[in-house]
């Protein structure tokens, strides 16, 4: 099957311009430490996917439907509201959530709120986890 057309593709803004636009400061500081975080897991650049997500990798998603896509392997959106991690809740051992902290979850993400709210020595583990797939 053909692969779809993707609205949300890798191009070549700067990672770092992008980071250093992120307000509040705490939420920029926490999104340098995820980057960093995933960098060391993935041993991969950051790459920016459309105008606001960070993937790093790259991987084919498959559904069910036979559909597939080019994605990032494991990836994070400062958005509004929340730090939204990809591609993290579905491939790390479930016990790990438990000890994690505070976070909201979706389909195939984990929203944070900010870093202290959670254990960061177990989102290292749940980021290094999620990168071995």
């Amino acid at each position: 099957m053909a692969k779809a057309e993707l609205k949300t593709k890798k191009t070549e803004q700067s990672v770092e311009d992008f980071l250093k636009s992120i307000e509040p400061e705490e939420k920029r500081t926490d999104s340098i430490a995820i980057v960093k975080m995933m960098q060391k897991a993935t041993g991969d650049k950051p790459k920016m996917w459309g105008t606001s997500i960070i993937g790093f990798g790259n991987t084919v998603l498959k559904y069910d439907s036979g559909r597939e896509l080019d994605w990032f392997k494991i990836g994070f959106s400062p958005r509004k509201t929340d730090l939204t991690l990809y591609a993290i809740k579905n491939s790390t051992d479930q016990t790990l959530l438990k000890k994690l902290g505070k976070y909201k979850e979706g389909k195939g993400c984990l929203y944070i709120k900010k870093l202290s709210n959670v254990d960061t020595s177990v989102l290292k583990k749940m980021i290094e986890q999620s990168s071995e797939g």
